[in-house]
């Protein structure tokens, strides 16, 4: 048999090939009908519940994360889109500034610690709020995102240089997001990720509290029923925990 594939390197070709029958989960997920699972009520008391703000990845807007924020609403949490357009760029002081302002009137409108969950490039900006600005945030999820290693260990850095004005190893916050926020930090990874390495986002000892591996690809982090189900279900888990 083959040895395994090094899971710190991009994944290969027909990995990545094998996510894009998921993209029309991704731009139909405003349209697609909610479905609860079955625990979705075993939490705890509204009032426990934080609001949630969901942070897109590149190349994507709110509309690729209105499934999830809608079945966060039916299961009773208060989730919010991240308003910030379409993220045709990657890390840049104009989209931080925003997402941070953003953060701000959640934070303030709710009275509350606010989840933030960041799928791919979200992800991401999630961890850098979190690090921040703690006393805003409640926890920390991020689905997919590169935050450790080879910042090249991706089959989408090509396209991030392409559409910014710098390295993909070189952005133009001064922020590390290898470094784990001071507050609960959870990084949901896959080892079918097609678009990032799995070791990249699964991040080493010491950059998150929690690492849980999925079966989703990476297109489907975002946008698959059974992926926001289980984003629900790990939300439900960690606000029982917190508490």
């Amino acid at each position: 048999m083959p040895e395994p594939r090094d899971d710190h390197l991009a994944p290969s070709f027909g990995t990545w090939l094998r996510e894009l029958p998921n993209l029309p989960k991704i731009w139909s997920s405003p349209i697609r009908r909610v479905r609860l699972p079955a625990d979705a009520g075993e939490i705890s008391p509204d009032k426990d519940r934080a609001p949630v703000l969901v942070l897109p990845g590149i190349m994507s807007n709110d509309g690729a994360t209105s499934l999830m924020r809608r079945t966060l609403n039916a299961a009773g949490y208060d989730a919010f889109p991240a308003r910030l357009g379409m993220m045709v760029t990657g890390i840049t002081q104009a989209f931080f500034d925003r997402a941070e302002a953003r953060l701000d009137e959640v934070h303030a409108q709710t009275g509350q610690k606010v989840v933030l969950i960041g799928i791919s490039l979200g992800g991401l900006y999630a961890r850098v709020l979190a690090q921040r600005h703690p006393e805003k945030v409640a926890l920390v999820m991020t689905l997919g995102t590169p935050f450790s290693g080879d910042r090249r260990a991706n089959n989408a850095w090509r396209l991030y240089e392409a559409i910014n004005d710098h390295k993909v190893d070189n952005p133009p916050l001064p922020d590390d997001p290898r470094q784990k926020p001071p507050v609960r930090t959870i990084a949901i990874w896959s080892p079918h990720d097609g678009v990032i390495a799995p070791a990249c986002s699964r991040g080493e000892e010491g950059e998150c509290d929690r690492a849980i591996e999925v079966p989703e690809r990476h297109f489907e982090f975002s946008a698959s029923r059974a992926s926001v189900q289980r984003v629900l279900t790990i939300l439900n888990e960690e606000m029982r925990e917190i508490g």
